[in-house]
Protein backbone atom coordinates (compact mmCIF):
# COMPACT_ATOMS: atom_id res chain seq x y z
CA UNK A 1 0.00 0.00 0.00
CA UNK A 2 1.32 3.64 -1.09
CA UNK A 3 0.82 5.64 2.24
CA UNK A 4 1.73 8.62 -0.49
CA UNK A 5 -2.04 7.95 -1.74
CA UNK A 6 -3.71 6.45 1.45
CA UNK A 7 -5.82 8.90 3.38
CA UNK A 8 -7.30 7.30 6.89
CA UNK A 9 -10.20 8.70 6.99
CA UNK A 10 -11.28 6.89 10.08
CA UNK A 11 -9.45 9.82 12.45
CA UNK A 12 -10.62 13.81 11.74
CA UNK A 13 -10.57 17.06 14.04
CA UNK A 14 -13.64 19.41 12.60
CA UNK A 15 -13.57 22.73 14.13
CA UNK A 16 -17.54 24.18 14.50
CA UNK A 17 -17.98 27.82 14.31
CA UNK A 18 -20.04 30.06 17.05
CA UNK A 19 -20.44 26.91 19.22
CA UNK A 20 -19.14 26.40 22.49
CA UNK A 21 -19.11 23.99 25.46
CA UNK A 22 -23.28 23.25 25.49
CA UNK A 23 -23.06 21.73 22.07
CA UNK A 24 -19.11 20.04 21.91
CA UNK A 25 -19.51 18.31 25.63
CA UNK A 26 -23.21 16.47 24.12
CA UNK A 27 -21.37 15.87 21.07
CA UNK A 28 -18.41 14.11 22.51
CA UNK A 29 -20.99 12.09 25.36
CA UNK A 30 -23.07 10.82 22.18
CA UNK A 31 -19.94 9.91 20.30
CA UNK A 32 -18.20 7.97 23.08
CA UNK A 33 -22.21 6.04 23.12
CA UNK A 34 -21.33 4.92 19.62
CA UNK A 35 -19.28 1.29 19.49
CA UNK A 36 -17.25 2.32 16.44
CA UNK A 37 -15.59 5.16 18.04
CA UNK A 38 -11.98 4.14 19.22
CA UNK A 39 -11.36 7.72 21.02
CA UNK A 40 -13.35 10.98 21.25
CA UNK A 41 -12.67 14.62 22.78
CA UNK A 42 -13.11 18.50 21.65
CA UNK A 43 -11.21 21.46 22.74
CA UNK A 44 -11.91 25.35 22.26
CA UNK A 45 -8.86 27.04 20.61
CA UNK A 46 -9.37 30.38 22.61
CA UNK A 47 -11.70 31.46 25.39
CA UNK A 48 -12.41 34.69 22.98
CA UNK A 49 -12.90 32.71 19.87
CA UNK A 50 -16.63 31.08 19.74
CA UNK A 51 -14.98 27.64 17.89
CA UNK A 52 -14.60 24.36 19.14
CA UNK A 53 -12.47 21.36 17.43
CA UNK A 54 -13.98 17.91 17.93
CA UNK A 55 -11.90 15.14 17.17
CA UNK A 56 -12.98 11.75 16.67
CA UNK A 57 -11.15 8.94 16.00
CA UNK A 58 -13.41 5.25 14.90
CA UNK A 59 -12.14 1.70 14.61
CA UNK A 60 -12.65 2.11 10.76
CA UNK A 61 -15.72 3.97 9.57
CA UNK A 62 -15.22 7.30 8.21
CA UNK A 63 -14.87 9.50 11.15
CA UNK A 64 -17.17 12.07 9.17
CA UNK A 65 -20.06 9.97 8.69
CA UNK A 66 -20.18 8.74 12.47
CA UNK A 67 -20.14 12.84 13.69
CA UNK A 68 -22.80 12.78 11.15
CA UNK A 69 -25.04 9.80 13.08
CA UNK A 70 -24.05 11.17 16.63
CA UNK A 71 -25.26 14.76 15.11
CA UNK A 72 -28.88 12.99 14.42
CA UNK A 73 -28.55 11.15 17.83
CA UNK A 74 -28.19 14.10 19.55
CA UNK A 75 -31.15 15.48 17.77
CA UNK A 76 -33.61 12.67 18.35
CA UNK A 77 -32.41 13.05 22.18
CA UNK A 78 -33.08 16.60 22.33
CA UNK A 79 -36.68 15.94 20.46
CA UNK A 80 -37.17 13.16 23.48
CA UNK A 81 -36.44 15.52 25.91
CA UNK A 82 -38.30 18.80 24.64
CA UNK A 83 -41.58 16.30 24.00
CA UNK A 84 -41.45 14.88 27.55
CA UNK A 85 -40.50 18.04 29.36
CA UNK A 86 -44.09 19.67 27.00
CA UNK A 87 -46.32 16.43 28.51
CA UNK A 88 -45.09 17.41 32.07
CA UNK A 89 -45.94 20.72 31.46
CA UNK A 90 -49.64 19.73 29.99
CA UNK A 91 -50.14 16.93 32.65
CA UNK A 92 -49.23 19.78 35.71
CA UNK A 93 -51.75 21.96 34.22
CA UNK A 94 -54.23 19.54 34.23
CA UNK A 95 -52.76 18.11 37.78
CA UNK A 96 -53.28 21.60 39.14
CA UNK A 97 -56.37 22.65 36.94
CA UNK A 98 -58.64 20.04 38.56
CA UNK A 99 -57.65 20.05 42.25
CA UNK A 100 -58.35 24.29 42.33
CA UNK A 101 -62.13 23.10 41.03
Amino acid sequence: MEHGSYQDQSASTFSLADEDHTLANSLRFTLNQDPRVALCGYSIPHPSEARVNIRVQTTGDPANEVLKDSCQDLMLICQHVRSTFDQAVVDFKNNNGAENQ
